[in-house]
């Protein structure tokens, strides 16, 4: 019998928190994405070490999606145990996020934005997480055919039901964001963040939608910061076995891991070094350079890779020349 998990008393005293946007909620600057490794494939034990690791570390925020797994809705069904064996003490203490947009069970209403798939996914995720409410509840992606009118109102409606305390937007471009954050609001519903993709490889975010968030008061959470890996030193030599680029998944494939890419990789690791950072730690340093970015969601596999994660918080300041360099190298 393992003993009862007592968090590290000192976890709120090392971890940077920033404002959301113009709310009342902090969060840490790094947080917890619950993506890959926490479905029913993925070993219990090591997807409960993460999370207490995580915590003891001062990270709050645990990010989640109805689709998450595999399969699908498996990672909320384990991340509800280990709320339920590990932190029923702790719920006011973490911001439990979770979203629904993407294909989560047969037939025309299990997909896009409609109400009824809205709210049927989080009733359903209520119940895989143990939880009465979520913190925040996203539209994972906008819907093209659906009126924005009716998704918005079935999150303002979640919330006035008390199954989410704030609203959440992933994947808006910018005009569509702004309409979004003006019918919530209209409806007396806060937006509270959108959340998008963003990493030195991927800056569409810097075309206009980082400007607009920061105009709307919501906050900004990037997920991906370190490109599937790419940013890291796993493929500095080539692909791994073990890799994720080496595993049928749909998001990496080796065509992805170019020479061209990995002479960008090593030459951002000599920046990295000099700054005396690993690769992903500068990495993350980097998307968190603009003040208006709340949080960064990070993957991980193991304790180890959280813990090297939240060490990139030490050093989140960059020169003029630092700056200047990378955007050379990303710009070849």
């Amino acid at each position: 019998m393992t003993a009862a998990y007592r968090p590290h008393p000192g976890r709120y005293e090392t971890m940077t928190y920033r404002r959301c946007g113009a709310s009342g909620i902090l969060l840490p600057a790094v947080s917890l994405g619950l993506w890959h490794n926490f479905g029913a494939a993925a070993r219990f034990a090591t997807a409960r070490a993460m999370v207490r690791r995580a915590f003891d570390l001062g990270i709050t925020h645990f990010d989640l999606g109805n689709n998450y797994g595999p399969p699908p809705g498996s990672a909320e069904a384990t991340f509800g145990r280990i709320l339920r064996r590990d932190f029923a003490a702790y719920r006011d203490e973490l911001i439990i996020a979770t979203k629904a947009g993407y294909p989560m069970w047969p037939g025309p209403y299990g997909n896009w934005g409609s109400r009824k798939y809205l709210l049927a996914s989080l009733d359903q995720s209520l119940q895989r997480l143990g939880l009465d409410y979520v913190d925040v509840f996203y539209h994972h992606r906008p819907d093209p055919d659906t009126p924005v009118e009716e998704t918005m109102g079935a999150l303002s409606d979640a919330v006035r039901a008390g199954k989410a305390l704030y609203a959440g937007i992933s994947r808006y471009p910018p005009p569509l964001a702004r309409q979004a954050v003006q019918l919530l609001a209209s409806s007396g519903t806060r937006c509270l963040m959108h959340q998008s993709k963003y990493s030195m490889l991927v800056r569409d975010i810097e075309g206009g939608l980082l400007a607009t968030i920061e105009d709307l008061g919501i906050g900004c959470i990037v997920f991906s910061p370190l490109a599937q890996g790419l940013l890291t030193d796993r493929y500095f030599r080539g692909i791994p076995r073990d890799s994720r680029a080496a595993v049928p998944s749909g998001f990496l494939s080796p065509s992805d891991v170019t020479e061209a890419v990995r002479r960008t990789v090593l030459r951002l690791h000599e920046v990295a070094q000099a700054r005396g950072q690993s690769l992903a730690q500068m990495a993350l340093a980097w998307t968190l350079r603009h003040t208006s970015v709340t949080s960064a969601v990070i993957g991980a596999s193991r304790p180890a890779q959280v813990e090297d994660a939240v060490r990139a918080l030490d050093n989140l300041t960059f020169s003029p020349d630092e700056l200047a360099t990378i955007d050379q190298i990303l710009a070849q």
